[in-house]
């Protein structure tokens, strides 16, 4: 990549690997990438409901992996408004801005603002909350969650469960929920059916990645404890600006790339933080995510197509 790229290239190299679109086939949420979803008659290969995911949009951040982050921003909202056929609810997985500050959060709330979709949900990401109560973060979006930043709701018969577990979060430390939103989640999903499918997104992700970067949950098992029964979970999560899958029984657990830059595969090189890619490169690293729909209770496929 040049060091002093262009907005239009640095669009051109990361707005196609945006975002994630989500549907319901046969009650189970399926995914496809927004570039598939956009095409002709994509509508009436995909169905309805639809939602999409985006993910770590780090408004504020201008370094050289990415200078242009509101415009990438600007472009993935551009690709889900250009849908055949709008999703129902949008997704922001955390690390909505890079600093917490006010006018970031500001610029990051105009931008999501011009979605057509009529629902946004997010949860909180690390650098949302870097003043450690996240007051900037849940004077915008803390409605929904009383300001706790974990809530549910349902949505054509699918439980969505939004949970927080970046409060605790220390540099290179796991995710934790904690007692007490352990204990609501237990809550929450009593007396649910096993057949009811869910989904539940939160910013760092709930399973272990790569532990020594701080890339997993502490609580994982607690959680696989609590969602185990259910026919079908899909956890949705950011954090790492890659995409990474595993499937656990009836659990699919993915990961989304970011908006803003990518980041090191797991263990590869000093430690995380924004990926700067070689010229002539940056395409090759972020590209395209297509997930492909799958058969009742089956786990998602994904493929990472370059752009390059």
């Amino acid at each position: 990549m040049d060091h002093d790229p262009s907005r239009r290239r640095v669009l051109h190299c990361m707005g196609m690997g945006a975002g994630t679109l989500f549907a319901l086939s046969g009650g189970v949420p399926t995914g496809f990438d927004l570039a598939e979803s956009a095409e002709p008659g994509a509508a009436a290969k995909i169905g309805a409901p639809l939602f999409v995911q985006i993910s770590d949009s780090h408004i504020g951040f201008d370094k050289q992996a990415n200078p242009d982050v509101a415009g990438t921003l600007e472009q993935s909202v551009a690709l889900v408004n250009g849908l055949s056929r709008q999703p129902a609810l949008v997704l922001h997985t955390g690390d909505i801005t890079h600093l917490s500050k006010p006018a970031e959060f500001d610029l990051a709330a105009q931008l999501m603002g011009g979605l057509r979709t009529s629902e946004l949900h997010t949860v909180p990401g690390e650098h949302d909350v870097a003043d450690g109560v996240g007051a900037e973060y849940f004077a915008r979006f803390g409605r929904a969650s009383a300001n706790r930043g974990h809530y549910s709701f349902d949505h054509a018969g699918v439980h969505f469960v939004a949970l927080n577990n970046v409060m605790q979060f220390k540099p290179n430390g796991l995710a934790s929920l904690g007692h007490d939103q352990l204990a609501w989640l237990a809550g929450d999903l009593s007396g649910r059916p096993a057949s009811q499918p869910l989904v539940l997104f939160a910013h760092m992700p709930m399973w272990s990645i790569y532990e020594p970067w701080g890339w997993g949950s502490g609580d994982a098992q607690q959680i696989m404890d609590q969602v185990r029964r259910f026919g079908s979970v899909t956890v949705l999560n950011g954090h790492i600006h890659q995409v990474v899958q595993k499937v656990e029984g009836h659990v699919t657990f993915h990961t989304a790339r970011s908006t803003a830059y990518p980041q090191p595969a797991p263990g590869v090189g000093p430690g995380p933080g924004p990926l700067i890619a070689p010229p002539g490169q940056l395409a090759r690293m972020l590209g395209v995510t297509s997930i492909s729909r799958a058969p009742l209770h089956a786990a998602l496929r994904v493929d990472d197509l370059p752009l390059a």
